[in-house]
């Protein structure tokens, strides 16, 4: 597994606008101002040892997150053609196997992760009860086989920050995983550079 950085979508972005299905029951999912204080999105894929790696912590946060009124988006766009592990129906399956109390986006054609700049999975961004972006980077410092235990420390602080009214956390560390899967002749002019 080659290791992918997160491109850092400049702070202050307005959230791209999007309506995905959720694998979880069949529904259309937007991002809007819908009155939540923030918005969490992730772009994650099953396969991925990176994500297998937070998965057990990141439902129970990502949970309790959704129950408490945060607004939770997980989207996969890989391609599905040579990565079938991601398919609507594994993404079902695994989001039932670990719980998700949030939706989990199907981004077929790939737009999302393009308009998100979205390069590795995970991938993680919040945005506030405005859509403008207050945070993009790593969950936390751990990876497989580090032995850093998962603990989703950056991700809480600066989702506490934003919470509070504070200031965004700097600096911001990317996120690494694996690189999104894109389509044959799909790959993004900002995941070449």
């Amino acid at each position: 597994m080659v290791a992918t950085a997160s491109t850092m979508l400049p702070l202050g972005t307005k959230a791209p606008p999007f309506a995905l299905p959720n694998v979880l029951n069949d529904t259309s999912v937007q991002i809007e101002e819908n009155g939540s204080p923030a918005h969490l999105i992730a772009f994650i894929c099953n396969h991925c040892p990176y994500v297998i790696h937070l998965l057990d912590h990141l439902t129970e946060y990502f949970n309790q997150l959704a129950d408490d009124g945060i607004s939770v988006y997980l989207v996969s766009s890989n391609d599905i053609d040579k990565y079938p592990a991601d398919s609507p129906d594994k993404m079902k399956n695994l989001a039932s196997e670990y719980g998700f109390r949030f939706p989990y986006l199907f981004d077929d054609d790939q737009r999302v992760a393009k308009a998100y700049q979205a390069a590795c999975t995970p991938d993680f961004f919040i945005f506030d009860h405005e859509l403008s972006l207050f945070y993009r980077g790593r969950y936390d410092d751990s990876r497989p086989g580090n032995s850093m235990p998962v603990t989703g420390n950056d991700l809480k602080e600066a989702l506490g920050r934003l919470l509070s009214g504070d200031v965004p956390p700097e600096p911001q560390e990317p996120s690494m995983g694996c690189n999104v899967k894109w389509k044959p002749g799909n790959e993004p002019e900002y995941f070449k550079s």
